[in-house]
């Protein structure tokens, strides 16, 4: 899904109005009738709705779903935040439907507060994408009194007050949503955990605008779904074997660290790579290969850390980092495979705290390297920033400079790629925020590679599978219990 800005939003909303063709006010009602269809999917009849409007078009929405509600036998309070005399069109036509009705309609002017009641579910249709000034005074503070309700709160298309894009200077009130029902395509801020905490849970409702106009807008960023992979994921033919679906080589693990390296070495074999070298210290030789039977296993010369080198040209892709240590060997180890390789690497972990001691090396990285840091990780290579936003362009100039791909894993793991442009995820839960996690990714990434995938059809798949293999590990096992042998029991039933 392409994220757009909020002025791409406003051009797909005008293409559709004159080239559906369709009323401005009747695109309204298709809008306000997809969240209603959500809300009584949810809530049955007992619930009572408190939808508080301001005088836009979003407001406009939230007297639309009054109305819905209403005809459909729903008790539902109706107030409006009377904050200017300008408002539009769409909303005096809804309001004046709504009037008609028995409806509970309150209008507050500055000085009058909202009241609400326990267990009412509040419909914020204030603000929606359009908003570009924070709010403050009076506004803010109806928002904090919807904030500290402890209410379900469910946000049209956007929490008010929060922007669309970038919200650094945004210092006013923004309401803190339970559910965001978001129109025909996700928010950036959405996607970013400064400003994505205040969306809540939010789904991606169609509303009919013209597909082909959006096809056609230039953003960097998008969003990742199923629909990505379903023409990329390869089938398994007949007369395959297993030397069409490559050879990998894994250098991973230290003493204390053997099982970074099992972890990813079995989410290598579980993603469907064909062989299987790893190369990990004599120190983790037996336990390896009594839990990886399906793997070759070479030793280094040393008993507890990676060193030397073996022979790399049989191989068909390559990973370096999970356990592995930053010693200087390991650093020895990293610079020949950065030397040696024709391929694409796959880097992690300590082998990224080594790059970032030896920043130079990036500029020799073979084309279309992965690499797979999370935030701290990701700080050490290229140091701070002041906001998401700042986190994000950085993340693209860094993926642009060196022409690889870079995965800054966490919510919504963030993959720029050599052109600049930056994939979100939409899969996985907070309880893959366990140890291991990582060196699983690692593992599938490599796989990927291994099998012939372009490096980044590699990358995205890999976030894409292990979040869903995460997904139902939380689901068997739940968030606060699952380990990252649980993805790896996943991936199963993820593919």
């Amino acid at each position: 899904m392409i994220i757009l800005d909020a002025l791409q939003n406003r051009k797909a909303d005008q293409y559709t109005i004159e080239n559906e063709p369709i009323k401005s006010i009747d695109l309204m009602e298709r809008a306000s009738l997809q969240c209603f269809k959500w809300l009584i999917n949810q809530f049955d009849k007992k619930t009572v709705f408190h939808v508080i409007c301001g005088i836009g078009n979003n407001g406009g929405d939230g007297l639309v779903i009054s109305r819905l509600l209403m005809e459909a036998g729903y008790y539902c309070k109706t107030t409006i935040l009377n904050f200017s005399d300008k408002s539009s069109e769409e909303f005096k036509t809804n309001k004046l439907r709504l009037t008609k009705m028995d409806a509970s309609i309150t209008e507050l002017i500055e000085k009058k507060d909202l009241i609400l009641n326990e267990k009412e579910i509040v419909i914020d249709a204030i603000f929606g994408s359009g908003l570009s000034q924070s709010i403050d005074g009076w506004l803010g503070k109806q928002i904090e009194i919807i904030n500290t309700s402890n209410n379900t709160i469910v946000s049209l298309d956007m929490p008010s007050g929060l922007f669309m894009v970038d919200n650094f200077e945004n210092k006013g009130a923004i309401v803190k949503s339970t559910f965001t029902l978001t129109f025909e395509t996700p928010k950036l801020s959405f996607l970013l955990p400064e400003y994505g905490v205040f969306s809540g849970n939010w789904e991606v409702l169609d509303i009919g605008l013209n597909k082909e106009f959006i096809s056609k807008q230039k953003s960097k960023f998008h969003y990742l779904t199923q629909l990505d992979f379903d023409p990329i994921l390869k089938s398994r033919e007949k007369f395959d074997h297993k030397g069409n679906y490559g050879h990998a080589l894994i250098f991973a693990g230290s003493k204390g660290k053997i099982g970074a390296a099992i972890l990813a070495s079995q989410a290598c074999l579980h993603t469907g790579v064909g062989l299987l070298t790893s190369y990990i210290p004599e120190c983790g030789y037996t336990s390896f290969q009594t839990e990886v039977k399906e793997a070759m296993c070479l030793t280094s010369e040393s008993e507890n850390e990676i060193s030397g080198f073996p022979n790399i040209e049989k191989y068909s892709a390559f990973a370096f980092g999970p356990g592995i240590g930053k010693s200087n060997s390991a650093a020895q180890t990293l610079k020949l495979l950065i030397q040696e390789s024709n391929r694409p690497l796959v880097i992690d972990a300590d082998g990224l705290n080594i790059l970032s001691e030896n920043k130079t090396w990036l500029n020799y990285l073979p084309a279309d390297s992965i690499l797979t840091p999370h935030l701290g990780e990701f700080k050490r290579l290229v140091g701070e920033f002041r906001s998401d936003l700042e986190r994000i362009d950085a993340l693209s100039v860094f993926a642009v400079k060196y022409k690889i791909i870079v995965l800054l894993k966490g919510a919504h793991t963030a993959i720029a790629v050599p052109d600049g442009m930056v994939f979100f995820n939409s899969t996985g839960n907070p309880g893959m925020a366990t140890a291991g996690s990582g060196d699983v990714l690692t593992g599938m990434i490599t796989a990927f590679l291994a099998q012939g995938h372009h490096p980044i059809h590699a990358a995205c798949m890999a976030v894409f599978y292990h979040g869903v293999a995460g997904d139902i590990a939380a689901a068997n096992k739940s968030e606060q219990s699952m380990v990252a042998g649980d993805i790896v029991e996943g991936l199963s039933e993820a593919f």
